[in-house]
């Protein structure tokens, strides 16, 4: 008889149990092992990977083992795989590693290569929705770079608007208020997976045997990466004028080191909770175990059976769960408590925070001019997005969850924010822009003392810069949506119909410096021969009128020619990237 830590699982039941959370607590079992199989996950602590052929942003083929001599174009490989490859048993991913992406399956989430109680393998495949969404979102916001670059328009749904507490007095162009409206969607969705990518991430490298520290270096250096990414930028993009010029990435940075962070400290504490919770937790008559466990030894833990172990788990997971929740509404609402005027126009501002701008650029945006410092995405404004992406990985990762559970989960939650969206427009609660609507709806004898009520543009309004929790529930709400629609596609459909998609989505940070490089190289010529003066001012030069491009032809044109730039050269580092170890720095791109 051997003693091993095993997971609960929903494949491996206890006692007829059918639920698995992304618990890393252990199950002392004892039990005869398979002379032809090795135990199943002894000593570890965290559940394995559903699918390890995922990285932390963008769910992609990640953390292959270069030791292994299995070799699957787009998956590493997993315990049950690396066992039949070990064992000279096919693989179901090696009769797919000719297809251009690997295996998909439906849903947002992966399954995975295991055997089941038959000892058949059940299908494996890697995520796709995740990889759908964000390459959807990499092409909205290409769009939206592309008018900033081209100068066509004010950049935003109203001109010097989506600004905490700054009046506004009328709307953009139709076009420009449209495009603006469906890439609002990009920057929390980013934001989103990138926590949700975390979870995928953890289960791993874990499974790879990474230890906490080496994980966290990992978050740390990858942090460090994508803040001298965005230095190389600034400094490029604007000619040495400005050498931190954060439009993303470094609020990015600072929330994946700090979710990293968070996700590795619930790691430890979720089974800490779980023990102390065993302990005290009554033992109920139904209660009933084949053996005790660890039967041989002394304490406690000698006479718990399965199910308490179960509940004990399932308390703390959802514990955990409930927590991790709280600290996103939370940290979402202290950008309208951090406000100076608590989000009302026409309010004498009150400083919250030290006015300097180490202090502010964690909060608020920052335009420091004498310092060569531009930060319109502060961090910990942000982090509200990730911590959601927390909880759904390790919602999604809890069990083997059904399509169209998942497709109604992503719908119910869709609904749920909406309803919290509309409830910040009726109860005027969670806006930065209270009192900062003059349209000439609003001016109106007749028009409502709701502002947000005065027109359906009125009513989309969003503070972006910080995001107040009317623009975190309505972009949360959008891409939840996204997440249902790419849910129910046919893998075989989306691999030829997405296609373009996919390539983007799995090489985000390389799509991200591609964009803006082609956009600005090309928006200079572009002004130069079909540009001329425009009625609003130049991004870069307030005090100048632009000179942009507002042709729709020549800026949708321009806008897809970088796209069509960009797809082979995703494509190609998609494959670089794969053949890189683990910890490779080009698996951060």
């Amino acid at each position: 008889m051997t003693v091993c830590f095993c997971f609960y699982s929903l494949h491996y039941p206890v006692q007829g149990l059918a639920t698995t959370h992304d618990s890393p607590i252990v199950l002392m079992k004892t039990q005869e092992q398979d002379n032809n199989r090795p135990a199943r996950a002894c000593q570890v602590d965290i559940p394995e990977q559903p699918d390890s052929a995922v990285q932390e942003t963008s769910f992609a083929a990640d953390a292959c083992d270069a030791s292994s001599d299995l070799q699957v174009l787009d998956h590493e490989p997993i315990p049950d795989e690396e066992w039949h490859a070990q064992n000279g048993q096919s693989s179901a991913l090696e009769s797919q590693s000719n297809h251009q992406h690997g295996t998909y399956g439906y849903g947002s989430f992966p399954h995975t290569l295991r055997t089941g109680h038959d000892g058949h393998h059940k299908s494996t495949a890697r995520a796709l929705a995740p990889d759908l969404v964000r390459g959807l979102l990499m092409v909205l916001m290409a769009l939206d770079h592309n008018s900033m670059t081209l100068q066509s328009w004010d950049h935003g749904t109203a001109p010097q608007g989506e600004n905490d507490s700054i009046p506004v007095h009328e709307w953009n162009r139709p076009i420009a208020h449209h495009i603006r409206v469906l890439t609002h969607l990009c920057a929390p969705g980013f934001t989103f997976l990138l926590g949700m990518g975390i979870v995928y991430f953890g289960r791993s490298r874990t499974n790879l045997g990474w230890s906490t520290t080496r994980m966290a270096w990992h978050f740390l250096t990858r942090a460090v990466v994508l803040t001298l990414v965005m230095i190389v930028i600034g400094l490029g993009i604007t000619w040495g004028e400005t050498w931190f010029l954060n439009i993303v990435l470094f609020a990015l940075a600072v929330d994946y080191l700090l979710s990293g962070l968070i996700w590795l400290v619930t790691a430890k504490t979720e089974k800490m909770l779980a023990f102390i919770i065993l302990k005290v937790l009554p033992e109920k008559k139904e209660d009933e175990a084949s053996e005790p466990l660890l039967a041989n030894r002394r304490g406690l833990e000698d006479i718990a059976p399965d199910r308490a172990i179960i509940r004990a788990a399932d308390i703390s997971w959802h514990m955990h769960n409930v927590v991790l929740s709280a600290l996103a509404v939370a940290t979402i609402w202290w950008n309208i408590w951090l406000s100076p005027t608590n989000g009302h126009c026409g309010v004498e501002p009150v400083q919250k925070l030290p006015d300097t701008t180490w202090a502010r650029i964690w909060f608020y945006p920052v335009f420091d001019t004498d310092g060569r410092i531009i930060s319109v995405f502060p961090p910990l404004a942000w982090i509200s997005f990730a911590i959601l992406g927390l909880v759904a990985g390790r919602i999604i990762l809890a069990r083997s969850w059904s399509t169209k559970a998942i497709t109604i989960g992503n719908l119910l939650a869709g609904i749920t924010f909406t309803i919290v969206f509309v409830g910040t427009r009726f109860l005027n609660a969670g806006n930065l822009s209270e009192g900062c609507l003059h349209m000439p709806e609003h001016e109106r004898p007749d028009a409502p003392d709701n502002q947000y009520l005065a027109s359906w543009r009125s009513f989309i309004y969003l503070t972006k810069y910080p995001p107040d929790v009317a623009y975190w529930a309505f972009t949360m709400a959008g891409n939840l949506v996204l997440f249902a629609f790419f849910s129910v596609i046919p893998p075989r459909l989306a691999t030829i119909i997405f296609d373009p998609l996919l390539v983007f989505g799995t090489s985000a940070l390389f799509f991200f410096v591609g964009h803006l490089t082609l956009e600005f190289a090309l928006a200079k010529p572009i002004r130069h021969w079909f540009g001329h003066v425009l009625a609003h001012p130049d991004p870069w030069n307030p005090d100048q009128p632009a000179v942009g491009v507002d042709n729709l032809w020549i800026f949708f044109g321009c806008w897809l020619l970088v796209l069509a730039i960009l797809y082979p050269l995703c494509k190609w580092y998609g494959g670089f990237k794969r053949r890189r170890g683990s910890d490779s720095i080009f698996r951060f791109f």
